[in-house]
């Protein structure tokens, strides 16, 4: 019998890899024109999402970078349908502990994530050979230029997997964004929890780190509603 703590536990070995549309991007990030208007963006540990790519069909200038880049096509849409399947599974046997108002249901939810991998593989077959926009890249080393992005988004990684990821890791990741985000850029990171429902103990210090450093570093909230307790995310502007 599971411990009543660990009921509404999301099981996951590993990193699991993610299929999010653009329009949850701007709702869990608070994205406006203007932000998303304002120059290069990345996002981190991207996974088979389809920011990007419809990021860069309202014309915006955007780069995605995961390890999983460095595989085929083929490869990542079969990948992408199995743990879309997978995570469907499991949100079924805690979705009594989940906010559904933002998908509507577990079927919708799972069309949007459907949605998200064709729109992503579309375009990653076409980048296949060029690497213009899906860079293969890890967290805490990015094959990036100094200060080059203006706008950083790491979505469901940082923080969530707190289980596998210590502080030193988180520490090392923050510093590697920094460092490849412009001068007066932003890094937004959501959300700020685990897979266990636990809010990541160490931001406190990690966030004084950040001040330390020069920078600034704020929780602001964020209208998109799924894990409880999700309710904010990190934004950090470099100086």
């Amino acid at each position: 019998m599971r411990k009543e703590q660990d009921v509404g536990v999301y099981e996951q070995v590993g990193v699991a890899m993610t299929c999010r549309s653009y329009q949850e991007y701007v709702d869990m990030f608070s994205l406006s024109d203007e932000i998303l208007a304002m120059g290069p963006i990345l996002d981190v540990g991207a996974g088979a999402s389809s920011f990007t790519a419809e990021a860069c069909q309202h014309g915006r200038e955007a780069i995605a970078v995961d390890p999983l880049y460095e595989m085929k096509p083929e490869e990542i849409y079969t990948k992408g349908k199995r743990e879309i399947e997978e995570s469907t599974q499991k949100l079924a046997g805690i979705a009594h502990t989940l906010h559904w108002e933002y998908y509507g249901s577990l079927g919708q939810h799972h069309q949007n994530r459907e949605r998200s991998l064709e729109q992503f593989i579309a375009a990653y077959r076409a980048d296949e050979g060029i690497g213009k926009r899906y860079v293969a890249g890890l967290l805490p080393e990015l094959p990036f230029a100094d200060d080059h992005f203006s706008l950083v988004l790491g979505s469901h990684f940082l923080f969530l997997y707190q289980q596998q990821f210590d502080e030193q890791f988180h520490l090392n990741a923050i510093k590697e964004l920094l460092r490849i985000c412009q001068p007066g850029g932003r890094i937004r990171l959501y959300p700020l929890i685990g897979l266990d429902r636990k809010p990541y103990s160490k931001l406190p210090q990690l966030m004084e780190e950040i001040r330390r450093f020069g920078h600034t570093a704020s929780l602001e909230p964020t209208n998109f509603r799924f894990l409880v307790g999700a309710t904010h995310y990190l934004e950090i502007r470099k100086s």
